[in-house]
This record gives structure tokens, C-alpha cells and sequence, in this order.
């Protein structure tokens, strides 16, 4: 075993902090302020950006103006609306976010990871909210489902794009006509699958052609979808996890058009040849491998040391609509405490090395890393926008923000080699200019908070007599 080493010291001065990194922030902002036309809107972006990198306890726009200017009501609905209906085109920010991540992070190798994240959330009026499966939760319950593009290299990783998934009630039935009027859901707006919005997502990047990529991994919820698969196959490599259930043949089943029976259409289609064995499921086939087809593997160097497990792979033959498909790869992933069993497709060519594969096995969890540190950090799930406008603002703006702390420590690797993401965000909270929460702040929060309360109190008192009334 390799001596381990200690991190190197800091030289990174206390006097020098702010004076590197807010130049860094400004210039870093500079890069899409051209994207803002009104000198108000680059004002906002910056603004919300510094708000999500502060300590407030919570990065609603609504609280990171109270702590940053105070009781200024229209400061507030100024930031709000900034977010919630701006006139300011994210997809173009998004774009030249995936230049910039080229620059850093950019491998002919690079993973594209594809992952959703959800969003718990109170009431019946957010976009896109509905009781659904809440993979935060673990269940079902009222909430937003995210689907999110990731990025992972040597280099390091962040997150790319975003899409909200719209339940297909919500764009079919007429109970919900006024809610996607009140959030501004675009008319033309069409039923999409996750899968499908993963689809698009990947298509914008690739079309884009700015970033280097190799592989997509996803999770079984996309893996299952061999439509999705198929169409991924286009663009690069995938390597997805896919259900346990899921039929494959070990060799290739002849096929046929079967002869004409002198009545009826000629059959054009071909057929199982009789006799050929049938596909089998996943489980089925690892019950049979051999103990010598596992070898354990190193995946990655854990906080805790080397995370080790099982590995075995084959070439196999797809199934799609009953019949052969693609020859790919079935990886599997066994735990080496638990037994837990993961099973992958990967149309790679025949002759990838089984070592990337077991790196490709660990190469989801990035993108958790990137939701776990955006939920706790920068406040991906804090948002209270309820527009389709304002949900894709804000994440937009939390992507940007991730990735600022991922060049931050790219740029302090010669003064800060060990420099963790929450430390970054530490020694931006001790450079950037942010008012002290003395007791002149606080009254204004507290004044304003019981004010909207009161407000809030009223409304809904209001309509609940009016319902009353109504049902009299």
C-alpha cells in the first residue's frame, strides 16, 4: 500500500481573499451578462447568484432579498419577477455554460449521467405538481419531478441541463387548464415522457457540439425504455441500469420469414425459427454463471477507503418487440456486504475493456453529489416560483452557480489542493459583501414576514367566505 499523504497546507492569504475571489465571481458572471438585455436583469442574475451562495437559512428569492437589502418590498417583486417571468432566455446561458464546462472539466472520455431529482412541495398550484413516486421522499407524495443532465471527467463534475416533467393530466385535462395558465405553461407544449425529456436534453448537447462526451449512464427508469436506449445509441455509448426482469438471449435465435401458406398476404416480416430457445431474464442467467465468471474489483477510492465489489460480464442479444436486437454487453454488479445485484446494458464496441466498465459502474455518483450539494448548499429545492418560467429559471441559475464553485477550486488547486466544495462556498460566504444581521435587519425580516402573513391570512379567509357563501 502507497503511503497516504496529507493535504498540502493552504497559502491562500485572509487579507487576499475577497480581493481573488470577487474579481472571480464578477468575471465569471461577466460571461453570460450579454444574455441579460437590461442592465436590471444583469443586476438580478448577479444578485441571485451571490444569494445563493450566502448563509441565509433558506435561498427563496423572497429571503435572499430580505437578508441582502431589507424590508424593500419592491426590491423583492422586482427579484421575483426576475425569476419567476423574466424575459430572459436560458437556453442560450445554458449553451455557453457547456463551452465554459469544455474548458475545465472537457475529456474525449467524458460521462453524460442522466438522473432525476424531485422536489416536495405544499398546496395544488406550483407547476407540475401532483402526488407522484418522490424519490427524495422515498414514496409517494405532492411534489415536482426534475430531470437533470450531469457531466463527470478526471477533471471533475457538474451539472448540465434541466427539464421539469409535466404529468400528462396536466396538459390533457381541462380541471387543469386554469393552473397552467396561472404558470405560464407554454400552449404549444406537448406530453413527454422522462425518458423523452432526457432524449432532448442529450440532442441539445450533442447538436451543440461543444463539449466532449463518451458515455450516457442512467438509472433503470431510463435503462428499461429500449427506445430511449436505441435512440441514445446514435449520439454515444450508454451504460444503463436496467431491471432485473429484463429478457435477453445468451446467442443470437435464428430467424426467418416464415413460408407462404399459399393464402393471404406473402409474410414480409421475420420470424423465430422454430425450436430456438427463448429469452431469458436477467436473474435467470446470473443464477447459472459460473464462480469463476466474478472477479472483485476496485470501482473508486472512497471517503473511507477503495470501494470494492463483484463483477461479471458476457455478450448478449437484446430483445426488442419479441425479437433479436443489438448485440450489447451485460455488466454485473454485485455488493460485496449485502449481495445487492445491479445488472447493465452498454452498446460499447466488442472489444471495450472490462475495466471500464467496472469505472463506468461508479460514474453515477456524481450527479447525486451535484442534487446533494445543490439541495444543501445552494438552494436547488428552495425555490417558491411557481412558473414553468420561474422552475427552469432558477435551476438554470443553480447550475451556473454550481459549476462557479467548481472552477473556484480549480482556480485555487496551487493555493488550496484539498479545497472541498463546502469550503468554497465558506470562503466565498467570508469575501462577499453581505449586510450583518444586527438588530435594525432583524426587525425589518420580522416586520416584513408578519405583514405577508397577514395578507396571506386574509386571502385565503377571504375565498373561503366567498366559498361558503357560494355553497349556501
Amino acid at each position: 500500500m502507497s503511503q497516504l499523504k496529507p493535504p498540502a497546507p493552504i497559502t491562500l492569504k485572509a487579507e487576499e481573499l475577497a480581493s481573488q475571489l470577487i474579481p472571480e465571481l464578477e468575471s465569471y458572471h461577466e460571461l453570460y451578462a450579454g444574455y441579460f438585455q437590461r442592465r436590471e436583469q444583469r443586476e438580478h442574475s448577479l444578485n441571485y447568484l451571490q444569494g445563493l451562495f450566502s448563509n441565509v437559512p433558506n435561498k427563496s428569492t423572497e429571503c435572499m432579498v430580505l437578508h441582502m437589502a431589507g424590508n424593500d418590498v419592491s426590491r423583492i417583486r422586482a427579484a421575483q419577477h426576475f425569476i419567476g417571468r423574466g424575459a430572459w432566455d436560458d437556453g442560450l446561458i445554458l449553451n455557453q455554460h457547456w463551452q465554459e464546462v469544455e474548458k475545465d472539466l472537457g475529456d474525449t472520455n467524458g460521462v453524460i449521467i442522466l438522473d432525476g431529482s424531485d422536489f416536495p412541495k405544499q398546496g395544488t398550484e406550483s407547476v407540475g405538481v401532483k402526488r407522484q413516486w418522490c424519490g427524495q421522499l422515498g414514496k409517494t407524495a405532492n411534489c415536482q419531478a426534475g430531470v437533470f443532465l450531469g457531466y463527470a471527467s478526471q477533471r471533475g463534475y457538474t451539472l448540465l441541463h434541466r427539464s421539469l416533467y409535466l404529468p400528462e393530466e396536466w396538459l390533457t385535462e381541462d380541471e387543469y387548464a386554469e393552473r397552467r395558465e396561472k404558470c405560464d405553461v407554454p400552449k404549444d407544449l406537448t406530453f413527454q415522457t422522462k425518458p423523452e425529456l432526457g432524449l432532448e436534453m442529450i440532442r441539445q448537447v450533442a447538436q451543440a457540439g461543444t463539449l466532449s462526451f463518451r458515455w450516457l449512464t442512467c438509472d433503470e427508469a431510463f435503462g428499461r425504455d429500449t427506445k430511449f436506449l436505441d435512440a441514445v445509441a446514435e449520439h454515444l455509448f450508454y451504460f444503463a441500469e436496467i431491471p432485473h426482469p429484463t429478457r435477453l438471449w445468451q446467442e443470437r435465435p435464428k430467424t426467418a420469414v416464415p413460408d407462404w401458406s399459399g393464402r393471404g398476404r406473402k409474410p414480409t416480416n421475420e420470424q423465430l425459427v422454430a425450436g430456438e430457445s427463448p429469452s431469458r431474464t436477467v436473474t435467470d442467467i446470473v443464477a447459472e454463471l459460473p464462480a469463476d465468471a466474478w472477479s472483485r474489483q476496485i470501482v473508486k477510492e472512497g471517503s473511507k477507503g477503495p470501494i470494492e465489489a463483484d463483477f461479471a460480464h458476457l455478450r448478449v442479444v437484446a430483445v426488442r418487440d419479441g425479437m433479436p436486437g443489438p448485440d450489447v454487453w451485460l455488466v454485473l454488479r454485485r455488493e460485496c456486504t449485502t449481495g445487492e445485484l445491479k445488472a447493465y446494458v452498454s452498446n460499447a464496441h466488442a472489444l471495450t475493456s472490462f475495466s471500464t466498465f467496472v469505472w463506468l459502474s461508479g460514474m453515477r455518483w456524481p450527479v447525486e453529489t451535484c442534487f446533494e450539494d445543490g439541495k444543501q448548499e445552494l438552494g436547488l429545492g428552495d425555490y417558491q416560483t411557481r412558473t414553468w418560467t420561474g422552475w427552469h429559471h432558477h435551476m438554470t441559475l443553480c447550475i451556473l452557480a454550481h459549476f462557479f464553485l467548481v472552477r473556484l477550486q480549480l482556480r485555487l488547486k496551487e493555493q488550496a489542493p484539498a479545497l472541498t466544495l463546502q469550503q468554497a462556498i465558506l470562503l466565498l460566504q467570508a469575501s462577499l459583501p453581505m449586510p450583518e444581521l444586527d438588530a435594525a435587519l432583524a426587525l425589518d425580516i420580522v416586520q416584513y414576514r408578519q405583514t405577508r402573513n397577514f395578507d396571506a391570512y386574509r386571502s385565503h379567509r377571504k375565498k373561503r367566505i366567498i366559498a361558503t357563501e357560494v355553497s349556501l
